[in-house]
């Protein structure tokens, strides 16, 4: 079976801000677009990235005028980025190890050409949240052990909306039921 590589699972399109943009723009662009975070930009190429938990983090909670704090001030920087090549399970353990939720992909040029996190993922390999998750239990326990996945099934490869966890393994109910 051929590795599924970032490229393959990536979404294209990616929302960018410059960094001279206010918090303010930053919020509105992530409302108007229903995302969860922008590229941040300088001189065209991925300078940091602006979260929403950045927003309410490092501008709300700590008092200050989203409509006069620069992005350059409080984005996530420097960003850690991807290339569409590299695998998704190398992905996913740098996820984990940058402990972040999601990745610029970048081409050889250095040009942003896509956007994958963990939800993409898990959506395309659901066993690869073992590798995720591990940041999370090492945080205090972010998803619940008895999660519902869905997603193909690691056994018959049939797609599942309830796959359940038996030995590692996500497997829809037949092949977890079965000897």
């Amino acid at each position: 079976m051929k590795e599924v590589r970032v490229g393959d699972v990536m979404r294209k399109g990616v929302v960018t801000l410059q960094q001279t943009a206010t918090v303010m723009d930053a919020a509105k662009t992530l409302a108007e677009n229903s995302i969860g975070s922008v590229i941040v930009l300088h001189k065209g190429e991925p300078a940091g990235i602006m979260t929403e938990r950045d927003i309410v983090s490092k501008v709300v909670a700590a008092g200050k005028d989203p409509a006069k704090v620069k992005l350059a001030s409080v984005m996530s920087a420097p960003v850690k980025a991807v290339g569409p090549e590299l695998g998704i399970e190398e992905c996913a353990q740098i996820i984990r190890d940058e402990r972040v939720k999601r990745l610029p992909v970048l081409n050889k040029k250095g040009e942003l050409i896509g956007i994958i996190s963990e939800t993409d993922i898990v959506n395309v390999s659901p066993a690869l949240f073992d590798i995720i998750r591990e940041r999370a239990d090492i945080e205090g326990g972010r998803f619940a052990r008895e999660r519902v996945f869905t997603g193909i099934c690691e056994s018959c490869s049939n797609y599942s909306e309830n796959l359940q966890r038996v030995d590692r393994r996500l497997l829809c109910e037949e092949c977890a039921e079965a000897p």
